[in-house]
């Protein structure tokens, strides 16, 4: 694995069967999720997209930084969310943005 910062992409889709109740009870996991990333001088960028139920955040990462980041998105997600980590191979713009 390489020690080289790359963009990601964490692409979210609520599942037909999700209640509003589990979307209530992970919301504040993410929440704390993003927060402890960017409390390390990281950059993310979310949102969701006009559909409602789907959404995407870039970020800057190593693939093992990334690795680890998805592995706890997936652990609070899990049978609630549906979601995929690509490697995107677009404008370092996060690189730029953070000097």
């Amino acid at each position: 694995m390489s020690d080289e910062k790359k963009p990601w992409v964490l692409v979210s889709n609520i599942s037909k069967d999700t209640n509003p109740q589990d979307l209530e009870r992970i919301a504040p996991q993410i929440t704390a999720l993003v927060d402890e990333w960017q409390s390390q001088g990281r950059i993310m960028w979310s949102g969701a997209f006009d559909n409602q139920v789907s959404s995407m955040a870039v970020f800057e990462a190593t693939e093992q930084e990334a690795k680890e980041f998805f592995k706890k998105y997936e652990n609070i997600c899990s049978g609630v969310l549906g979601y995929y980590l690509y490697q995107w191979d677009a404008m370092p713009l996060l690189s730029i943005l953070s000097k």
